[in-house]
Formats: structure tokens, sequence, C-alpha cells
């Protein structure tokens, strides 16, 4: 551990030699955006139309691509638990199905990426129990989280026709309230609900407007029809939201990310696998931010990680990194998107390796210096998860 921390406090040194401004001084938020992927990707599927516009719009301005998720149809808290810790969850044993529940409450320390800033607040408009949340968050150091029966209100409570879920302008309208009122050196962890399972025609009166040319055998044309309706709503929030941002005279950067595909399509994993692990992200930063030295990614870009996006965010806000985040920046730069084994690789192990082309990259496949940047890493995870945490008192974390 000691080797590996002077290693990174080099790399750190050497990456903060162009870098001008502090995480500390930056608002950034983490929008999680419930089951968010282009439909019109996945094989066998045709819609007439284009369901989010200004989302592919706005994708072809900033940073984006899409990245690797490590569920199918659930596990949407395994994937906040990568944004939050920068560590994967392909490295656990398979008995390790939820680090929320299973792996933090029992550590004595939790790093997460919020503790780089002043302040931390979490909304999620729904309950708080699930995926145990409530304790997470606390451990994580949250100042505030903000769900359904929480002592921090839900405000401005919407729904969307019948759907029984609060709508993603509710979370976005309380997103924008800590947004407004918080200084500078905020943390936001944002977690929609609006296109949670299940899917009923009677959710959406003009759900048949999407109702699909073609889909493939067993998959249900009016779900992925009420499903893409969904997306319609998402994409006008998002719209709203990103003006209601431009507005605001402090550097605000969100990265908006799907956490995975809703179960609704009856595709082959062995054939489509990956393609069904694929989920749509940007990360935007205001107007505020790119006149203060902010900039758009344009390398490293097409296939990510969820661990990737806190070594993105630092440099797209030109932020020195400490060396847990140089040791994050060199995995984001030199390895391919890792996830859990999406079934397109026949192979019975649980790691995968998927490059810029969406292309399964086998282990052996790897550089060699690859592979010591990938076992720098695993050693990482397991002194912070499993080992004796000699990383804090080496001073790797800040």
């Amino acid at each position: 551990m000691e080797k590996i921390v002077k290693e990174y406090q080099v790399v750190a040194k050497e990456i903060n030699k162009d870098r001008k401004n502090s995480l500390s001084s930056q608002t950034i938020m983490f929008n999680l955006s419930e089951s968010f992927s282009n439909p019109k990707r996945v094989p066998g599927v045709k819609i007439k139309g284009n369901p989010i516009p200004y989302i592919l719009s706005l994708k072809k301005t900033t940073t984006s691509g899409l990245m690797m998720s490590s569920g199918y149809g659930g596990g949407t808290a395994n994937m906040e638990y990568m944004t939050l810790t920068g560590l994967a969850t392909a490295n656990f044993s398979s008995t390790m199905q939820t680090p929320f529940s299973q792996l933090v409450p029992g550590l004595a320390r939790n790093w997460t990426f919020n503790k780089l800033f002043n302040y931390a607040v979490s909304v999620h408009p729904y309950q708080g129990i699930f995926y145990s949340r409530i304790t997470a968050y606390a451990k994580f150091g949250f100042n505030r989280f903000y769900y359904l029966g929480s002592k921090y209100k839900i405000t401005d409570q919407k729904r969307i026709k019948n759907n029984p879920f609060l709508s993603d302008e509710t979370a976005y309208t309380n997103a924008l309230r800590q947004l407004k009122n918080d200084e500078s050196g905020t943390f936001i962890n944002l977690v929609t609900i609006q296109n949670h399972m299940p899917y009923m025609t009677t959710d959406y009166k003009n759900y048949s407007k999407w109702l699909l040319t073609s889909v493939s055998e067993g998959t249900d044309k009016g779900t992925v029809a009420t499903y893409t309706t969904g997306l319609t709503y998402t994409d006008k929030a998002v719209k709203q939201f990103i003006k209601q941002i431009n507005k605001i005279q402090k550097p605000i950067t969100v990265v908006f990310y799907g956490d995975h595909l809703p179960g609704i399509y009856n595709n082959s994993m062995a054939k489509d696998g990956t393609m069904l692990h694929e989920t749509d992200y940007f990360i935007y930063s205001n107007t505020y931010a790119r006149e203060h030295g902010a900039r758009t990614l344009t390398s490293n870009t097409k296939v990510v990680s969820p661990n990737d996006f806190m070594a993105m965010v630092a440099e797209q806000t030109n932020s020195k990194v400490t060396p847990y985040l140089a040791l994050m920046t060199k995995v984001y730069e030199d390895l391919p998107a890792v996830s859990i084994n999406t079934g397109q690789n026949n192979s019975t192990a649980s790691l995968q390796f998927t490059n810029s082309k969406g292309q399964v990259v086998k282990y052996s496949q790897l550089t060699k210096k690859q592979k010591r940047l990938w076992q720098d890493y695993k050693l990482v995870q397991y002194d912070l998860t499993a080992g004796k945490q000699y990383l804090y008192q080496l001073h790797m974390m800040k």
C-alpha cells in the first residue's frame, strides 16, 4: 500500500500541474435516471420517430457516450455504489449482491466522492428503505437525504397521468432547490423513480404513439411503448432542468446516466448481451462553469464504466486530484470499461472489459502495463473494503 500511494502521489502531482480548480469550489450532481436508455439501440426494436430528441442533441455538444451497466432490469444501487466509490462490483465475490446492504454498514470507513465536498445531499422521490439507502447514505457522510417520509420533505409532488411514481419533473424541482440554495462546494446525488417498472399501458394516455413497428419475438409492444412514452417526459424534464441551471451563477456540472435497461426485451444475452447493458450518459457543465474553466472531454468517452465518472468530472471541471483520483484517472484513461459479465462472451468469469467499439476484451488481451494498473486497482479495492484500510493512514484518499 505504501508503494502504491507513493506512485499515485507522483501521478497526482503530474496531473495537477495543468489543473487550476478544486472540486470543493464546484457544485457537482450525479443524476441516476431510472432505467434510462435509448430503445432504438436494442436489436430487433424499431420505433418511428425520436422519443428523446433533446438528450440526443445535447450528447452531440458535450461529454457523452455509453455506460456499461453491470445490471439488466435491476441492480440500481450497485451502479450508484460504483459512481460514488469508484470501486467495481465485478471485483467482488458473486455472493456480494448489494454492497449498500452487505458491505457498507459493517465498514469502519466508507470513502465516497461526496467527502471531497463541503456539503452533500441525496434526493430520491421514493421510499428510502430500499437497498438500505438510509443507512448507506449516513455511512457515506451525506448531510441530508430527501425521500418520501423523511424529515427533509420531497415537495412539489407530481405524477404523469396514471403513472404511480413521482415524475422526473418532481425530482429536478427538488434538486434545483438545493442547487440554488446551497453554496458552491455541494455534491448532490439525485436518483429518479419515474421510469421504474412495471410499464402498464394504462400509465399514459398517449402511449400508442410509440407502438413499435417490430420487436424481438416474445417482447410485448405495449410494454415497450409505455416505457418509451416515459422517456419522452424525461427528455422534456431534462431540457427544462438544463435551462434552469444555466441561469445559476455558480459552477454546476451534472453527470446524467441510466442505471440499466428495463427488463422488457426478450433478447438473447449470448447474442445481444453487451448492447443490453449499454445505457446513455452525458456530463454537462452549465454556462457559468464553462466560463470558468470547465471543458468538454473528447477522448475515452465513447464507452465508460460508472466508476469512471468521478475522474471524468475532475477533468471536465479542471479540478486537482487526490492520489486516489489519480489512480481512477489512469483506470479511466488506460483501461477498457469494466462491468460484470453481460453473458455475450459465454464466460463463467464475472469480470468483463468492453472497448470503445463495444467489443468484449479478454483480460489476456490487456497489455502488461494495463494488467499492472488493474492489479493496483484491485489491491486498492481490497484494502478499502476487505483489508485494514491502510490507505486512509497513508493519505491516499485526500
